[in-house]
């Protein structure tokens, strides 16, 4: 992965924390990461522990952000999801999977960031 790539995903990602805290959620955790996997931002949206990935691009000519979290992605969020859960005794929350899409223009100003509630379910591989 290039440089330019990792800053432009991390950009994004600082981007994203200051967008959902704008937009009321509460920030519980950034980069948390297990063996399984990663998952970018747990927070907490009326009382909801929201599960946040953030996709970050320059231009919609390979597909809008949101179309990059693949359903291998989304197994691994799910897994790690419920690893959270479990470990900080959380099961009884309602939980849920978003993905936070930002479109970068040239200049590297936001041209849109949007948060995509319930972007999917929890793979029914892995279960509270």
């Amino acid at each position: 992965m290039s440089d330019a790539h990792l800053y432009l995903g991390r950009a994004g990602e600082e981007q994203a924390l200051l967008f959902l805290a704008q937009n009321g959620y509460k920030i519980l955790q950034k980069n948390y990461r297990i063996k399984a996997g990663e998952i970018d931002i747990i927070a907490s949206d009326g009382g909801i522990i929201c599960f946040i990935e953030v996709k970050t691009r320059r231009s919609e000519r390979c597909g809008f952000p949101q179309e990059a979290v693949s359903k291998s992605k989304q197994r691994q969020i799910s897994r790690v999801a419920v690893f959270f859960l479990k470990g900080n005794n959380l099961l009884h929350k309602k939980a849920r999977f978003d993905v936070v899409s930002i479109l970068v223009a040239s200049g590297n100003e936001i041209q849109d960031i949007r948060v995509i509630k319930n972007a999917f379910e929890l793979d029914d591989r892995f279960s509270y």
